[in-house]
């Protein structure tokens, strides 16, 4: 049996800041009346419904008798009184299909066992009455700061699962048997269960289900691709004015981060906008760079729908246009190494030909190059392996609501797994010549170019589902011509 301590599950602060007005007994008084029913017309079933329920059902079969627990996680302080923008847990929002937009902080999903099967059942905090100063003064929840939330009886319509109030959570997990818990999201429901040896078998299975996608997380997919495609158009008309100031690389940024939020939840990760040699720094963020022109742009950024699914692609660009002679030599080789890469995303083969394709390419255009002092196959052996030195990350990984999705599978369910249709991948080869690097000639340090798309695995072979962003070194010239021009 489970116990939890006496502090309630649900934030009972009051929510009332220390410098904020007193609130006169009057005042309180005067409002609690002459508010009119607000209810939320025209609710209708969410298209998710069916998908979550497929995929409760196929996890029920996976821990039969098991109570399965997820919590959506609580809010998290930015600083004193502010806190950062919530974001549900990926498990939480895959089982059960809530948005980012229905989100509620501190909701938790429970799979209560049954004689056959499981029940699923939402535990929220609705909307805030009106007998009560909730509503006013709770600067956390209170309507009147944040915004409406639903109703239970709203959650419902919409999202197909029986909810209950999360005032009754307390008396409910202390009633609990066997339980399987998302550990690590809310730690007071970390404190309430009692630890299993089978936690870590939940966390696999509940990552690996995310690998399949059914056709709403691919349609879902597709609309962040698409948005984050049109995000790279937006970047591209800034070039001119991240020229003029010394913090280019924030002008491009901030760009996208508008198509984000116009088109969906967030960003799905922190944009990477490296102009120059922060192209070599391979997880860039600070973004504070100047953007030359003659210089290269490696852009990574992925724009986050309201389901929560988000893209993940990069282009490297040059930032008047053109590409010079060593620019274009280097972003050749990588376009041939993903070219490969791509080839070698279909059913039947390893996720791990993917990376092997890709780094084929990259050793035999070092050894062109003249930097290799081994031949490619030589390098290509796991002993060896110099070739990357220009290249020292993997091609690729699995993409969905988490930028590394299904981050809890074991390597033979991963990199050693055969591909499947339905899986969405990244292809992603590079190639960074730092600019200390005396190996390579003057002109070619300092350039780090990386080429990424979103790949979904087909019954023949593969889509990219990012194609609608122009990548070959031709085709980005007219592409930003006609955007720098327009």
């Amino acid at each position: 049996m489970s116990t939890i301590d006496s502090k309630p599950l649900q934030q009972k602060a009051s929510g009332v800041r220390s410098h904020d007005i007193p609130t006169p007994e009057a005042l309180q008084e005067f409002m609690k009346g002459g508010w009119a029913p607000t209810p939320l017309d025209g609710i209708t079933a969410h298209e998710v419904i069916s998908f979550a329920k497929q995929r409760r059902e196929q996890l029920s079969k996976a821990f039969p008798g098991m109570r399965l627990i997820f919590p959506a996680g609580s809010l998290k302080t930015r600083s004193n009184d502010t806190d950062y923008r919530f974001r549900a847990h990926s498990a939480f929002s895959y089982y059960s299909g809530i948005t980012a937009e229905d989100s509620v902080p501190d909701s938790v999903l429970i799979l209560e066992p049954k004689e056959l099967g499981h029940e699923a059942l939402l535990f929220i905090h609705p909307r805030s009455p009106r007998d009560n100063d909730e509503f006013y003064r709770n600067v956390r929840y209170g309507e009147f700061w944040i915004g409406r939330r639903m109703t239970l009886e709203e959650t419902e319509t919409k999202y197909g699962i029986k909810v209950a109030l999360l005032d009754s959570l307390e008396t409910f997990l202390n009633n609990a048997g066997d339980s399987l818990l998302i550990r690590g999201e809310d730690p007071r429901i970390d404190a309430a269960i009692k630890p299993s040896d089978r936690e870590e078998e939940f966390a696999n299975v509940t990552s690996v289900m995310r690998m399949t996608k059914d056709q709403y997380e691919i349609k879902e997919m597709q609309k962040a691709i698409d948005a984050t495609s049109r995000g790279f158009a937006d970047m591209v008309k800034v070039f001119p004015v991240a020229t003029s100031h010394k913090r280019g690389e924030r002008i491009i940024e901030a760009a996208f981060f508008g198509r984000a939020r116009v088109e969906g939840n967030d960003l799905g990760y922190d944009s990477i906008v490296a102009s120059g040699s922060h192209a070599c720094v391979l997880h860039w963020i600070k973004n504070d760079g100047e953007v030359k022109s003659g210089d290269l742009v490696l852009i990574d950024a992925g724009v986050e729908v309201e389901s929560f699914y988000t893209a993940d692609i990069t282009r490297t660009l040059p930032v008047n246009g053109k590409f010079n002679d060593a620019q274009r030599k280097i972003y050749s080789l990588v376009l041939e190494a993903q070219q490969a890469g791509i080839a070698a995303v279909k059913p039947g083969n390893k996720f791990s030909d993917i990376n092997a394709a890709c780094m084929a390419v990259i050793a035999k255009g070092a050894h062109e190059l003249g930097v290799l002092p081994i031949s490619p196959e030589e390098s290509l052996k796991p002993e060896n392996g110099l070739h990357r030195r220009w290249m020292f990350h993997g091609s690729g990984h699995h993409l969905g609501m988490d930028v590394h999705d299904c981050a809890k599978a074991r390597k033979d369910q991963y990199a050693d797994a055969i591909l499947e249709p339905g899986m969405i991948l990244t292809v992603e080869p590079g190639f960074y010549i730092q600019p200390d690097d005396e190996l390579f000639p003057p002109e070619y340090r300092g350039i780090g170019v990386r080429i990424e798309d979103d790949v979904l695995v087909t019954e023949n072979g593969c889509r990219v589902m990012s194609s609608a962003l122009p990548k070959h070194p031709d085709e980005i010239e007219v592409w930003m011509a006609q955007l720098l021009n327009s």
